[in-house]
């Protein structure tokens, strides 16, 4: 499923790849497009005027236009076996108690921001809770401004919580309640550095096969199996 409301974003059809690459993720803001734009208007004056602050200026576009298309990846993925990482990133907790695990991924500016479903399930709940900016690590950001989903399993109720960092100001959850997500399938993106929370039931059999310090990669790092 990739359906879901994508407030003032820029939704491209899942057609357009390249070399098995998603161009821009879901939820891409429409503002990004206004780099190039402006890069071939000032290269446009140079031509005309043959101005030189103008081309400098294209120049320039140019080089902030490549880091901001690869913020806004969103490559395919070999799905994993077992519990699946939510977020692209590095494990900042893994705990397990009573059969629940707990695991914590800070995502930095470099990491792919699309988040991914780490079972199937039934949405249960998209909650979002205004909050605080300070930065994801930070244990103040557990009062941060969040979105919480709950995912009703044949293993209980899991909950994903995405939390936004200190240059994070914009979570897109992709999902309602009510849609039904096969593991690997994408459920929203944070923009700009933020934190994934996971909570889940550990399945009979599986042990927990993360630590702290780990990086790991959306639908394709196994958590547990």
């Amino acid at each position: 499923m990739d359906g879901g409301s994508f407030k003032g974003g820029l939704i491209l059809p899942t057609s357009v790849r390249a070399r098995g690459v998603r161009l821009l993720a879901k939820g891409t803001p429409i503002w990004i497009t206004s780099v190039p734009i402006l890069s071939i208007v000032s290269l446009v004056i140079h031509f005309i005027t043959g101005s030189t602050y103008s081309l400098v200026l294209a120049g320039i576009l140019v080089i902030i236009m490549f880091p901001v298309l690869m913020f806004f990846r969103d490559p395919e993925r070999k799905i994993g076996k077992g519990v699946v990482s939510p977020a692209d990133g590095v494990v900042t907790r893994a705990d397990l108690n009573r059969g629940w695990a707990d695991v914590s991924i800070f995502m930095n500016v470099h990491n792919v921001h699309v988040n991914r479903f780490p079972w199937r399930g039934k949405v249960t709940m998209v909650e979002h809770i205004p909050g605080g900016f300070v930065p994801a690590f930070d244990k103040g950001s557990d009062n941060n401004e969040r979105v919480k989903i709950g995912l009703k399993t044949e293993n209980g109720e899991w909950m994903i919580v995405q939390i936004a960092g200190a240059v994070a100001r914009r979570i897109v959850p992709y999902v309602s309640v009510g849609d039904v997500l096969s593991k690997g399938e994408r459920f929203g993106m944070i923009r700009f550095g933020s934190r994934v929370d996971l909570r889940f039931k550990m399945p009979r059999g599986y042990i927990l096969r993360v630590e702290a310090g780990e990086k790991v990669k959306a639908g394709s790092t196994s958590l547990a199996w």
